[in-house]
């Protein structure tokens, strides 16, 4: 059985430190000012006193089914064999196709390399070589959950048995791997 790799944020758990962000700069050599994750503030929502807020992971949704692989008219976007959407640097023309696709606004041009960067959950430097993605290495609450989502043993698998995982924008039909649990936000 083929892996599928995931990752969940447990929304509650996350501080909005920054701490992924971080990581995943160091990690990956993303140049200054340009992010293959970040976690803005959802928020503030209500009237005082009664007034909540949380902060919401954004990066690459690494869809099953992804418009940014379909329109890459030179196939630098591409899935790889364990099935995590990447970008061939080597192939990218930066033609920015990908990007108009992308319904997650989750890619940009790289300036330092000129092609289309996103994240990759670390797929070079760690998960291909048996570890967690820097950002999920990192996260201090605790807030994201890596794994085969195909292997029951795995916790991100027990994660998702025990609590509701939504997806975002569930409509455009992409499937995308990273789930959000919502339990505990207010």
């Amino acid at each position: 059985m083929a892996k599928h790799y995931a990752m969940a944020v447990v929304v509650a758990k996350c501080i909005g430190c920054q701490a992924c962000t971080v990581a995943c700069k160091f990690q990956n050599n993303v140049p200054e000012g340009q992010y293959r994750t970040k976690t803005p503030v959802v928020g503030p929502k209500g009237t005082f006193p009664n007034v909540s807020m949380y902060f919401l992971k954004e990066a690459c949704q690494m869809c099953q089914d992804a418009p940014c692989v379909k329109v890459c008219p030179t196939k630098a976007s591409h899935y790889n064999e364990a099935g995590v959407v990447l970008v061939d640097v080597d192939k990218c023309v930066g033609c920015k196709y990908c990007l108009t696709a992308c319904p997650y606004d989750a890619r940009f041009i790289n300036k330092d390399t000129g092609a289309a960067d996103k994240c990759t959950f670390c797929w070079e430097a760690r998960v291909s070589q048996g570890q967690a993605p820097a950002c999920v290495s990192t996260c201090v609450g605790g807030a994201l959950v890596f794994g085969d989502e195909k292997d029951p043993n795995s916790e991100i698998a027990k994660l998702l048995s025990k609590n509701k995982g939504e997806v975002r924008k569930e409509e455009f039909g992409t499937r995308p791997s990273i789930y959000y649990i919502f339990q505990g936000v207010k």
